[in-house]
């Protein structure tokens, strides 16, 4: 029957993982055989009111046995357990954190001892990184040689200031990988369509992209705002940073399109739960 995304466009960037907790997960990804990795839905959760059903924050005002079975649920869904997740402190910076057997389950068993944290890369087995999300894109990595992954946040803070860019150069200087084995993923966020931002904004996308490009990551409408595409500014970051480009698997899920399937703090402001993307090594 399927889970009933309205996708951009028939590609077929994603499995519909149903069940009594379903999940998008990448072909991309689960074909190497290496990784369990997803990205939520708001389904099959046991949160109620604004933040029906699986929500996946503490600190948005939800009854936290309520999130905690919500994690429960879809780590067993992925395959992963809440113990062995590692979670982001998520400020919008575009600092990226290498994590290691300490870090195990900091943010849902025990408390971080690290903040302003918007990505997280590590080379250990089992243990998962867990990124949260109502619009902003998520940013998968998985270098299959090295057997390292990483995964970031990227709003458009995020993506001005290129946090793609600075995982794949985390993973390279700290496992050696090399950008041409990594394959990365766009994750399900808000489109171009429904993405509206001011001239402010756009300023800083026009310093640091080159202006061959803007055309396709942004337009001006006759309000003097602007509509601006995250998606394919966080295509050409990857591509900068030497990722194939038929390594990199771009979302057709909007979020605020599809806001009774997803979260978006566009559609409903702070009366939301969150998303989460996770992805671990086996």
């Amino acid at each position: 029957m399927g889970l009933g995304f309205h996708y951009k466009n028939q590609e077929q960037i994603f499995t519909e993982m149903e069940g009594d907790t379903p999940y998008l997960a990448y072909p991309m990804l689960t074909n190497t055989g290496l990784v369990h990795h997803g990205f939520s839905t708001r389904l099959g959760g046991v949160s109620k009111d604004c933040w029906s059903s699986l929500n996946l924050s503490f600190t948005r005002g939800d009854d936290k046995e309520h999130v905690r079975e919500n994690f429960n649920r879809i780590g067993n869904a992925i395959g992963v357990k809440p113990e062995n997740m590692v979670f982001t402190h998520q400020t919008h910076t575009t600092n990226v954190r290498v994590v290691t057997e300490k870090e195990r389950g900091m943010g849902i068993v025990c408390p971080r001892d690290y903040s302003d944290v918007d990505g997280l890369v590590t080379n250990v087995p089992e243990l998962c990184l867990v990124t949260f999300f109502a619009d902003c894109v998520p940013l998968y990595f998985l270098d299959p040689v090295k057997k390292v992954i990483g995964l970031s946040h990227s709003g458009w803070r995020g993506t001005v200031g290129k946090i793609g860019n600075n995982t794949v150069r985390c993973m390279q200087e700290n496992f050696g990988c090399k950008p041409e084995h990594i394959l990365a993923a766009i994750g399900p966020s808000i489109c171009q369509e429904c993405y509206e931002v001011s001239e402010e904004v756009i300023e800083q996308f026009r310093t640091q992209f080159s202006e061959e490009y803007q055309k396709d990551l942004f337009y001006r409408k006759p309000n003097g705002r602007y509509q601006l595409d995250l998606w394919k500014a966080n295509e050409l970051i990857f591509l900068e940073a030497g990722i194939k480009k038929e390594h990199i698997a771009i979302t057709n899920i909007c979020t605020h399109c599809n806001r009774d399937l997803m979260f978006s703090h566009r559609a409903t402001g702070d009366k939301r739960g969150n998303l989460c993307a996770f992805l671990a090594l086996k």
